[in-house]
């Protein structure tokens, strides 16, 4: 993170999430700071989004002002908003991925923007020993993806008014089960709860950064790996529909109200092309440019 801007994280604190501002690798609490510069009673990241226009204006004059009595120290880094409004997920939406599940040479004007839904307060988990193999799974995969957090309400904005109402970043990994995805026997033949809704499903970190971190959310590379083995290793250039057409078509859908997340698609690397799926004990790293690494350890099914 650049040295100019502040960043938002929730730490494990004797057991409780304790919201911070982040600067240089340190921690500070959010709330004595946001109220030195006169915003008192917030005490959570989702708190923020009340009101994101006056809560941005204070944490940057709060960030000029940190005073080293409020630094802590975590046990370790829980997701960074607890939690989402909701979780609104782009599917297929890289032409690298759509080539790899079997659609090469795919064309924008073909395709059909669409999303699914993960439920925020069972899916959203932090770092560490966090996700949890759905029960019955054998074929868990993983995606990173770059997520968003709505800062203002949006109803058919327009593209090009978009990126107005995102307040932060975020790094995401969409994890799903890929055999429960599949419903042949059913009449739709998908079944995207079963695949996609799963429990501790959804990471989210290490941190928010603001929007001005990222001017440019169509430029940015995402890198995932297992084990320490690369498996993804792409750029936003390469998504089907821009980060702007998402929220500006998930916005005619329904209201976005601050404080939901949107996930923006990923790029090819993922298991399933090659019946690579995860099993407890594999490490996943997600890592998005200039915003950060977030790690998690898979463990078995609860």
């Amino acid at each position: 993170m650049s040295n100019n801007l502040w960043s938002l994280v929730t730490l494990e604190v004797d057991g409780k999430p304790v919201a911070c501002i982040e600067r240089d690798g340190a921690f500070y609490r959010l709330a004595p700071s946001l109220a030195r510069v006169g915003l008192a009673g917030i005490d959570t990241v989702a708190a923020l989004f009340g009101d994101w226009a006056r809560a941005r204006t204070a944490l940057d004059a709060a960030f000029q002002k940190l005073d080293p009595a409020d630094k802590i120290v975590g046990t370790r880094r829980l997701a960074p908003l607890l939690y989402p409004g909701k979780i609104l997920c782009a599917g297929a939406n890289y032409f690298d991925h759509l080539a790899e599940m079997g659609m090469p040479g795919a064309k924008k004007e073909d395709q059909r923007l669409f999303f699914f839904m993960k439920p925020p307060r069972n899916a959203v988990v932090g770092e560490g020993p966090t996700v949890h193999v759905p029960i019955g799974t054998k074929a868990f995969d993983w995606e990173v993806e770059l997520a968003l957090v709505i800062g203002k309400t949006a109803r058919n904005v327009s593209v090009e008014n978009a990126l107005s109402h995102v307040a932060a970043y975020t790094v995401s990994v969409d994890f799903s089960a890929r055999d429960h995805n599949r419903a042949p026997e059913t009449f739709y033949k998908l079944d995207w709860v079963a695949g996609k809704a799963n429990d501790t499903c959804c990471p989210l970190g290490p941190r928010l950064v603001p929007a001005a971190a990222i001017p440019d959310p169509q430029n940015i590379g995402l890198k995932l790996w297992l084990n320490d083995e690369l498996k993804q290793n792409g750029r936003s250039t390469d998504m089907i529909f821009t980060v702007a057409e998402q929220i500006a078509t998930a916005s005619r859908i329904m209201t976005l109200d601050p404080g939901d997340v949107l996930l923006t698609g990923t790029p090819a690397g993922v298991g399933v092309p090659k019946q690579t799926f995860l099993k407890p004990g594999d490490r996943v790293d997600a890592e998005i440019e200039n915003v950060g690494r977030l790690s998690v350890t898979i463990q078995p099914s609860r």
